[in-house]
């Protein structure tokens, strides 16, 4: 079984295993017998779904860029969680879309890199449709090594470079 399968197989356990854990609280009757006046919130109750202003005040959308591995091209479990914010942003708002743009630090040749970077965007492709993204609103570009952030000859610096970013080009 190769690793983006396993990768997938297991998001869609982390999400079932989540789905499952939900509690049923059953009020309690209230024990004080004193009348009170109901009050209103003072802030305006939403319905739940991610609108255009999300992209810049939430904290999880904000997170756009996704950081591999030397060589490899599967997910890490730590931004499982941002793939669930953006996938479930593309299902409030069926209008948007992404580009996610595949990067490559400047070790390896420069088709190697294309193929890698587009392999990474292919793997976030993968994990935002696991989480109810949609195919239509998802494209992959891959730069390879041709638009690094960093540099430098270094490790810390080569990990920058190994990244896919989320690009909203329609909100």
């Amino acid at each position: 079984m190769n690793k983006t399968t396993r990768v997938l197989l297991l998001s869609m356990m982390s999400v079932a295993v989540l789905a499952g854990c939900k509690k049923d609280v059953k009020p309690t009757a209230p024990t004080d017998t004193t009348t009170t006046t109901p009050t209103t919130p003072t802030t305006p109750t939403t319905s739940g779904l991610y609108g255009p202003d999300d992209l810049d005040t939430d904290a999880c959308l904000r997170q756009r860029v996704v950081y591999f591995d030397l060589d490899q091209d599967a997910l890490k479990p730590e931004f499982q969680a941002i793939m669930a914010c953006h996938a479930k942003y593309l299902r409030d708002r069926p209008s948007s879309r992404i580009s996610l743009e595949g990067h490559a630090d400047e070790r390896g040749s420069r088709e190697y890199n294309l193929g890698l970077g587009e392999r990474r965007g292919n793997a976030v492709n993968s994990a935002l449709q696991a989480n109810g993204g949609s195919a239509s609103q998802l494209t992959v570009v891959s730069y390879g090594e041709e638009r690094p952030v960093c540099t430098d000859s270094s490790e810390s610096c080569w990990s920058q470079n190994r990244r896919v970013e989320i690009v909203y080009t329609a909100k």
